[in-house]
């Protein structure tokens, strides 16, 4: 599963929704909410990219094959505390959840940790599931190219982006 940047503002707006309408969070701005669960995001999706740039540069530094890049890419998450593939959903939760609770334009949480998550899950679920069925109509594009090549790289980038513009993901 993968965070895209075109759903951050969506997931927020989502989130923070459901959020203020439970009655678990108060923020005197209500905007807050979504703003702060939207930083929370975006920090997640720059650590990935970081993560993502590591492993391509371990890949050239020990000059093992491309198609090593997600068993490397997962190394280093882990290295970072970083929850990536189907760990995603549940370390975003984690994080927001923590925010949430730490937030000083949050003024108040009015349920536990858990509530917070079982709220936030469905949707945090609705948006980033997207990118199985993403994924998969890509590297059925790309079966003839390396995974872990300058080339797929490339390729997936640009076929990718084709078909998020065509489904308003980006």
């Amino acid at each position: 599963m993968k965070l895209f940047p075109g759903k951050v503002d969506a997931i927020a707006a989502d989130g923070a929704r459901v959020l203020l309408a439970a009655k678990a969070v108060e923020a005197e701005r209500p905007k807050n909410v979504e703003i702060a669960i939207a930083a929370e995001l975006k920090r997640y999706l720059q650590e990935e990219r970081e993560v993502y740039e590591e492993a391509k540069a371990v890949l050239d530094r020990t000059g093992k094959a491309g198609g090593e890049l997600h068993r490397v890419r997962r190394l280093v998450a882990e290295e970072r505390g970083i929850g990536i593939g189907d760990e995603t959903i549940d370390h975003l939760l984690d994080r927001t959840v923590e925010m949430l609770v730490e937030d000083d334009t949050i003024d108040e949480v009015f349920v536990e940790d858990a509530e917070l998550r079982r709220l936030l899950a469905p949707v945090f679920r609705k948006h980033i599931n997207v990118d199985e069925a993403l994924d998969a109509e890509i590297r059925t594009q790309l079966r003839h190219v390396t995974e872990g090549t300058p080339q797929w790289d490339i390729e997936y980038s640009r076929i990718g982006d084709t078909i998020r513009r065509k489904r308003g993901l980006s």
